[in-house]
């Protein structure tokens, strides 16, 4: 079979060994594979260490990073890698065992499915007939379907990783490795949750689920979910789920969590979700967090799995051991968020108000004309931007509006700063924030003794320096600049009219430099005065008329 057109791959039937020599590829060194036979597919460490008990597990290919990126010192010493959700043959599984195992013995960790148990139990016969220690311990951690007689082995699979590594690293005899890792394996449990199902490189997503809806308690295959439930949102989520589990874990009062990305969750969506499981019962029980983390996948499945491990102090002290796999999801101490407090420098300026009928009387036209003109703005930038231009500059006239009487209207610096402050708050987008430039760069001006057409100079400096444009450029500067020039020799008439000029040459402008419009080709543009432009227009318009 060919390449797929919606997968990075080759070819399937070669998946997962150019997956192998990928994964060897990024290792630096400290990964090998074992050469002769292309369906022998066993990732080893590059320096094995035959005088300790070897750990062995793998299954079938999919759940990357395991069980071939957790090869490594104080985790496993080998991985057996299957075709994509199918176990590893018998051949495969005692060649992984012979590489790696020596008078210490070996241990495997074998996931909880038919063929993962026959393939792997075969070849730990067979590993024994030719003179080799070998002990099996088997993981069913899946809570989803109580009643089951085989629950399946998923992620807490790792929590018995890490500590028969651990066993194995600190040089413990193939029985006490074994114990340990028994122990583990009979008290964690696992369930997942699932918005969608996963796809196998090189063949088309098989959708089965609607809208807004999970499925609960799923295996890491891409079978469905014991029970199929509408999606809650995360802490009710996180609460039914940690309801589900039951002794040993519902009774512990120390716990490992490890949250678990099945493939295709985002980070945020994971912090979140993890967010939601420590404030729980259950959660407030966890001393060990491992992830968010996508440790067990299955493929590109858009869900998170939940896996608890009561503790005690040998099996804390084994997943706090610190291990060179990138892959591992080093286990931390759940401890509560720090908080500090804001910087100083943040607080809003208190003004005095004062009163000015000549400026209260501009600034309200001015404003009532913006609030006027919103509809006629957010057309202009529905054919050359995102449809807001008009509501933005809106937004801040009302604020403006609202706090008149309340402004220092008397105090030049001090209006500038305050309108600078009430713009800000108010106006969301790039227009509103290089207004608040202006004013602001404007204000401390006045307040350095400039008069108002150096200070109006200044903050055209300061827009055209943050907002990367000039006159030109097809910006509300080809407005503004105009208007700040006619004022100096003229009135606020000459002004109003350079404005509106200069709003009516955008329209022949073929290139915006900055914002939506800059995206845009030049037949798109034409015709079409920029909206920034054409908002002071009708400020400048108001203003001539008071």
């Amino acid at each position: 079979m060919g390449g797929s057109a919606t997968h990075f791959i080759d070819a399937r039937d070669t998946l997962v060994n150019d997956a192998i020599d990928g994964l060897l590829a990024a290792g630096g060194g400290r990964l090998a594979r074992l050469d002769g036979d292309p369906e022998i597919r066993v990732v080893v460490r590059a320096e094995p260490d035959p005088g300790r008990v070897a750990v062995v597990s793998g299954g079938g290919s999919g759940h990357e990073p395991a069980h071939a990126g957790l090869v490594g010192p104080g985790l496993l010493s080998a991985a057996v890698c299957g075709d994509v959700f199918a176990s590893p043959s018998v051949d495969a599984v005692l060649a992984g065992i012979l590489a790696v195992t020596g008078p210490a013995g070996c241990l495997l960790v074998v996931k909880n499915y038919a063929g993962d148990r026959l393939n792997f139990g075969l070849a730990a016969e067979r590993a024994r007939g030719r003179g080799l220690k070998v002990e099996t311990v088997l993981v069913a951690d899946d809570i989803a379907l109580p009643e089951a007689r085989q629950p399946r082995g998923i992620a807490g699979t790792l929590f018995v990783h890490k500590i028969a590594g651990h066993a194995a690293e600190s040089g413990l005899p193939l029985d006490e490795v074994a114990t340990l890792a028994r122990r583990a394996a009979a008290s964690a449990q696992s369930l997942g949750i699932a918005v969608s199902t996963a796809t196998i490189p090189g063949s088309p997503r098989a959708e089965r689920l609607a809208a807004g809806q999970a499925e609960l308690g799923l295996g890491i295959h891409g079978e469905p979910g014991a029970e199929r439930i509408a999606l809650p949102p995360a802490r009710d989520l996180a609460r039914l789920m940690t309801e589900r589990f039951t002794a040993p874990v519902a009774g512990a009062e120390r716990l490992a969590l490890l949250v678990n990305n099945l493939g295709a969750t985002t980070a945020l969506e994971m912090q979140v979700l993890t967010r939601a499981v420590l404030a729980t019962d259950l959660g407030r029980r966890v001393r060990l967090l491992l992830g968010p983390a996508p440790a067990m996948t299955a493929l590109d499945m858009h869900g998170a799995s939940l896996s608890f491990l009561p503790l005690d102090d040998a099996l804390e002290a084994a997943l706090t051991a610190a291990v060179p796999v990138p892959a591992w999801p080093r286990a931390v101490p759940v401890a509560a968020p720090v908080l500090r407090a804001l910087p100083a420098g943040l607080e809003r300026e208190a003004f005095a108000p004062s009163a000015d009928p000549v400026v209260a009387g501009r600034i309200a036209a001015a404003a009532r004309a913006l609030v006027a003109a919103e509809a006629e703005l957010n057309a202009l930038d529905a054919r050359v931007g995102d449809g807001d231009t008009g509501t933005t500059f809106a937004g801040a006239a009302r604020a403006v509006l609202a706090d008149l009487d309340r402004l220092p209207q008397a105090d030049p610096p001090a209006l500038a700063r305050a309108l600078a402050e009430r713009i800000g708050r108010a106006a969301g987008g790039s227009s509103g924030v290089l207004a608040s430039i202006f004013f602001s760069a404007a204000g401390a001006a006045l307040a350095s003794g400039a008069g108002w057409p150096e200070a109006w100079a200044e903050g055209v400096a300061r827009v055209r320096g943050y907002g990367g444009a000039a006159p030109g450029d097809r910006t509300l500067l080809d407005a503004l600049v105009p208007a700040l020039d006619a004022l100096r020799t003229g009135g606020l008439a000459a002004a109003a009219e350079a404005a509106r000029a200069g709003a009516a040459a955008t329209a022949g402008m073929a290139r915006a430099a900055t914002g939506r419009s800059s995206y845009l080709a030049a037949g798109d543009l034409a015709g079409v005065e920029d909206p920034g432009a054409a908002a002071v227009a009708a400020a400048f318009a108001a203003l001539a008329a008071t």
